[in-house]
């Protein structure tokens, strides 16, 4: 089975890619595709929430989006390193769900990772955005990856 995981490079992205790691059974797994997808007219960056330090993340925002989404694409595919399966990284540009539904048409993907919640202005307006259109419409089961809830202090 081939598995699609998504990153936006958000801290959310790097967990659903653990959470995909930790439950599936790698001897079933045969690929892991680790996607990123840039917004061509896009008016706000790649995220760039995974870089090491600060002194990366200052350079990597002063260089292109594309850098940043190598970044995150490296990051991610590094959950996976010695789990088994072949990674590959694969940016994409477009519409996010848009192009992850088409990977998992081309690539035929068994299943996609994405995380809920990953850059939007709140966790409704995310769940009803690019998780929500890529389960509605890819071919194949996907897996939306909730952020962990905070604890409330009190």
């Amino acid at each position: 089975m081939h598995v699609i995981v998504a990153t936006d490079g958000s801290k959310q992205s790097l967990a659903a890619a653990r959470y995909a790691r930790d439950v599936l059974d790698a001897s079933k797994v045969t690929d892991v595709s680790v996607v990123a997808v840039l917004r061509p007219l896009a008016a706000v960056s790649f995220a760039d929430d995974l870089s090491p330090d600060d002194r990366e993340r200052v350079g990597l925002e002063s260089a292109s989006f594309r850098a940043a989404a190598e970044s995150s694409l490296r990051v991610v595919a590094e959950v996976f390193d010695g789990w088994g399966p072949r990674v590959h990284r694969r940016i994409r540009s477009g519409s996010p769900a848009n192009e992850l539904i088409k990977a998992a048409r081309s690539l035929e993907a068994g299943l996609v990772v994405v995380a809920a919640g990953g850059r939007g202005l709140s966790d409704t307006v995310l769940i009803g955005s690019t998780a929500q259109r890529v389960q509605h419409s890819a071919p194949c089961p996907v897996l939306v990856v909730r952020p962990t809830p905070r604890r409330k202090r009190g």
